[in-house]
């Protein structure tokens, strides 16, 4: 088993910045891809950004030039950087990942979720 736990949300004033963190702990071969999704009430799960194992990243529009995803795969963590945050950023940011774990002499990969960090964003 694989366990996600986010950490860094909070309350910002608009203009301000946060960093997440995601640290991925268990039985862990490999993390293939790490991804930030967010939730806004009564609106659908979008992805906020994404890197792979080689370090490629993508991000949705709204947050391109102000986010920014970064990861230590020493620590098996991802890390979200969020500047000049808006209101319109206030979510649950949940972390996602593929990671592939050893099942005697198998291997398979799944993916995770952590249980998200709230990020508010008023003034």
């Amino acid at each position: 088993q694989v366990q996600l736990v986010e950490s860094g949300g909070g309350l910002v004033q608009p203009g301000g910045s946060l960093r997440l963190s995601c640290a991925a702990s268990g039985s862990i071969f490999s993390i293939n891809y790490m991804g930030w999704y967010r939730q806004a009430p009564g609106q659908e799960r979008e992805l906020v950004a994404g890197i792979t194992s080689g370090g490629s990243t993508n991000y949705t529009d709204s947050v391109k030039g102000r986010f920014t995803i970064s990861k230590d795969n020493a620590k098996n963590t991802a890390y979200l950087q969020m500047n000049s945050l808006k209101p319109e950023d206030t979510a649950v940011y949940y972390c996602n990942a593929d990671v592939r774990s050893w099942y005697g002499i198998h291997s398979m990969v799944a993916n995770y979720w952590g249980q998200g960090t709230q990020v508010n964003v008023s003034s």
